[in-house]
């Protein structure tokens, strides 16, 4: 099915991009145009819905580089969860997590929101191959690693760059909506969060996976040095404000050391 989004320069203009765009087997190059003329380049099945680069911090600016996203998920992404947690805990039980509170189905539309790699959109693809996947990133050398990883895994899926403080996507889009790790690196954390909630339908789901505040002193320590290059820590009862403030509720949550899961609805 063709992915309708819409246009960055002019925001009634739906643009079509072709299901082929998201065939990832199969390499596919073009410029895709709305009814106003203005045009936008596919390249290696990578749609560039970001014309004009936006200002980022040190951590976003990171994620420019080759190096980060070639060691992303097969190195840090891996074990990450067990070093932040303090205990045992595999990326398999991570994605477990989210495909059973975000039960996709056949049919229904879901965004990975500053996918990265796009492990969850690729995760969500693989549980349920009739559902359509959208993976959105402002970095191209991470898009590319994404795609890369799920043509390897021969999973379809539509890769976009863009930035989450302004989607691409009309108004109740998706059934559901996912970000890992990505809340810690905004500049504009309150901006892309009521941009999820805009493009998520009412009856729709966002999983939630971040950073909170340490309890320790020297974590504590570390995340104060990691403030610095632009990463944000809240404490879970700041984090549900501002999920409160986007127009979310929370339906469950649990933490594993600094790391917070929340499954929200919109309020």
């Amino acid at each position: 099915m063709n992915l309708q989004v819409r246009s960055p320069k002019y925001d009634r203009e739906v643009i079509e991009v072709p299901v082929k765009a998201s065939q990832l087997s199969t390499q596919f190059n073009g410029t895709i145009v709305s009814a106003k003329g203005d045009e936008y380049p596919v390249r290696d099945n990578i749609i560039d819905l970001l014309p004009v680069e936006k200002s980022y911090s040190m951590a976003q600016s990171t994620n420019h580089w080759k190096l980060t996203a070639s060691v992303y998920e097969d190195l840090w992404r891996k074990r990450s969860l067990s070093l932040l947690t303090g205990e045992e805990f595999p990326i398999k039980k991570e994605q477990e997590l989210l495909v059973k509170w975000m039960k996709p189905e056949p049919g229904k539309w879901y965004l990975d929101v500053g996918c990265s790699t796009a492990l969850y959109a690729r995760t969500l693809k693989k549980e349920e191959p009739d559902s359509h996947q959208v993976a959105v990133d402002f970095s191209q050398v991470m898009l590319e690693e994404a795609r890369l990883k799920a043509e390897a895994e021969r999973t379809d899926l539509y890769l976009i760059r863009a930035d989450g403080r302004d989607l691409p996507f009309f108004a109740g889009s998706f059934d559901g909506l996912s970000m890992g790790g990505t809340l810690n690196e905004l500049t504009d954390e309150l901006k892309v969060l009521y941009e999820c909630r805009r493009v998520l339908k009412s009856s729709g789901t966002l999983f939630m996976m971040h950073l909170v505040k340490a309890a320790s002193w020297y974590g504590r320590l570390f995340q104060d040095s990691a403030e610095w290059g632009g990463l944000q820590f809240w404490s879970v009862d700041e984090s549900n404000e501002l999920f409160s403030r986007a127009g979310f509720k929370v339906e469950e949550q649990f933490t594993k050391g600094i790391v917070c899961f929340t499954k929200l609805r919109p309020s």
